[in-house]
């Protein structure tokens, strides 16, 4: 089944294929070491012991993405997935994918990659960018793991973020912290005057001062 015109119009927001022609994202799915790979609930993606060299772009439903026994994230429709382990040399550290639900993802095989990278400018350069911004966030998180205080987690995550804040149980995850620091660490940085919460949006009154609780 050919891709459909809302999985091209995911394609072109998705990192790897920003600026890319539309006529040449139609034929992508037909290229040699290209795939339509539908998954069903609970079935494994990728994983350590069922490994494969391929990029994936989510096309519908929904993926888990843990490292042992813990859950890291969940990738859905338009999301990227495999670059971190597409060239290493160590399967046994790749995480392991799972549908949560019917899933559509479309597979790239690595030495169709290399093509396109070879061929390609534009995705060349998207996919130096999209590496760069994942190193980045890494190095974030590593910086925000390292700090002392919950509070300075927090404060790192925030001013990183520009306030903005995810599902609590995911911030937790991306904290290293249990829900009941998190929410100790958020009554602290509001009672400072630094931060304001309503619902769940969050704003940063003084970013300078939410920099000395780092």
């Amino acid at each position: 089944m050919p891709l459909n015109q809302e999985e091209l119009s995911l394609l072109a927001a998705c990192p790897l294929f920003q600026k890319v022609e539309g006529g040449w994202l139609r034929s992508l799915a037909e290229l040699e070491g290209a795939g339509l790979t539908r998954f069903g609930p609970g079935q494994v993606v990728y994983d350590p012991r069922h490994f494969r060299r391929s990029l994936g772009v989510v096309l519908s439903g929904q993926l888990q993405v843990a490292k042992g026994s813990l859950a890291v994230s969940v990738l859905g429709p338009g999301d990227l997935f495999g670059a971190a382990a597409l060239y290493s040399d160590e399967p046994e550290f790749a995480a392991t994918i799972t549908a949560k639900g019917a899933s559509r993802c479309l597979m790239l095989e690595q030495r169709l990659v290399d093509r396109l990278l070879a061929e390609q400018g534009q995705i060349r350069e998207n996919y130096l960018r999209y590496l760069t911004g994942r190193v980045r966030f890494l190095s974030g998180r590593l910086q925000t793991l390292a700090q002392p205080g919950v509070e300075g987690k927090l404060a790192r995550y925030l001013l990183a973020s520009g306030g903005s804040s995810c599902p609590a149980t995911q911030l937790c995850q991306r904290l290293g912290m249990s829900r009941a620091s998190l929410y100790r660490a958020f009554a602290a940085l509001e009672d400072s005057g630094l931060i304001t919460r309503k619902g769940k949006t969050i704003t940063v009154l003084d970013p300078v001062g939410l920099e000395t609780v780092l």
